[in-house]
C-alpha cells in the first residue's frame, strides 16, 4: 500500500494545486495520456497521485479510499454530515476562495437581513399560497444556516448551474450560491443580505480519518507532511 493523495483532475484548481505543492518541493505529474486519471508524486517517497473531480474527493476521503485530498471546504461541509469526525482539515491552501451567500433581488428594498427575509417569506406565502423558493445546490449548508437564524417559511429548489439566473427566469425568488467577486450577482440584479454569509470557502488539504496505513506508509505520510511544512 502507498499513501494516496487526491487532487482535482482538471481546471484552474488543479494548476494552483500543483503550484502550491511545487513551491514546497513536491511535484505532481500526470502519468500517461491527458485523459488518464493517475499520476506520480516526485519529491515524496511512497505517495501516489489520484486525479478526481473536486466533488468526488470528499466521498473518497470519508470512505478511506484516499488518505489525503485537496478540495473546497464548501464541498466537504455540504457532502459530509458531521464532517469533522470523518476528515481532518490540515491546511487552507490560499486559492479557490469563494463565499457561500444568500442573495435576493435588488428590487426588495426592504429586505437587507435574515430577519427581513423571514418576514418577506411569511408575506410571500400569505400572498401566493406557497413558500418562497431559494435556489441552491448547497442544501445541507443552507438549511442548517437558515434554521440557526430562525428563517422557516421557505423551500429549497435544486440548482446545479446558472443559479444566479433562476430569479430572472422565475424558478426561484432568492438564491444561495458561491461567489468570489459578486459580479455575476450584480449582473443579475441580486444583492447579498448583510448577514447572509453562510460559509467562507477555499481549497483545503484534508486527511481521511478512516483510511488505514501500514507502518511504512505512516512514515511516508509523516515525511510528506514534514516536507509540506505541516509535520
Amino acid at each position: 500500500m502507498t499513501v494516496k493523495l487526491a487532487v482535482p483532475s482538471k481546471g484552474r484548481m488543479m494548476e494552483q494545486c500543483a503550484e502550491w505543492f511545487a513551491a514546497r518541493g513536491v511535484t505532481l505529474a500526470r502519468r500517461g495520456a491527458e485523459r488518464e486519471y493517475s499520476g506520480a508524486v516526485e519529491g515524496a517517497e511512497g505517495v501516489d497521485l489520484v486525479l478526481l473531480s473536486a466533488g468526488e474527493i470528499p466521498r473518497e476521503l470519508a470512505a478511506g479510499r484516499v488518505h489525503l485530498g485537496v478540495t473546497g471546504a464548501d464541498l466537504v461541509r455540504e457532502t459530509l454530515a458531521r464532517w469533522e469526525t470523518r476528515v481532518e482539515a490540515l491546511a487552507g491552501l490560499g486559492f479557490g476562495r469563494a463565499d457561500l451567500v444568500i442573495a435576493v433581488p435588488d428590487a426588495w428594498v426592504d429586505v437587507d437581513t435574515l430577519d427581513d427575509l423571514d418576514m418577506a417569506a411569511a408575506d410571500f406565502r400569505a400572498a401566493h399560497g406557497h413558500r418562497l423558493r431559494i435556489a441552491t445546490k448547497y442544501h445541507r449548508l443552507v438549511r442548517e444556516f437558515l434554521r440557526a437564524h430562525g428563517v422557516a417559511d421557505y423551500r429549497l429548489v435544486d440548482s446545479q448551474g446558472a443559479t444566479e439566473g433562476t430569479v430572472r427566469n422565475l424558478t426561484a425568488e432568492s438564491i444561495a450560491d458561491i461567489t468570489s467577486s459578486g459580479e455575476t450577482l450584480r449582473a443579475n440584479h441580486l444583492k447579498i443580505l448583510s448577514d447572509g454569509l453562510v460559509l467562507r470557502s477555499e481549497a483545503t488539504l484534508y486527511r481521511s480519518r478512516a483510511a488505514q496505513l501500514e507502518p511504512e506508509d505512516d512514515r511516508a505520510m509523516a515525511a510528506l507532511l514534514e516536507t509540506l511544512g505541516l509535520g
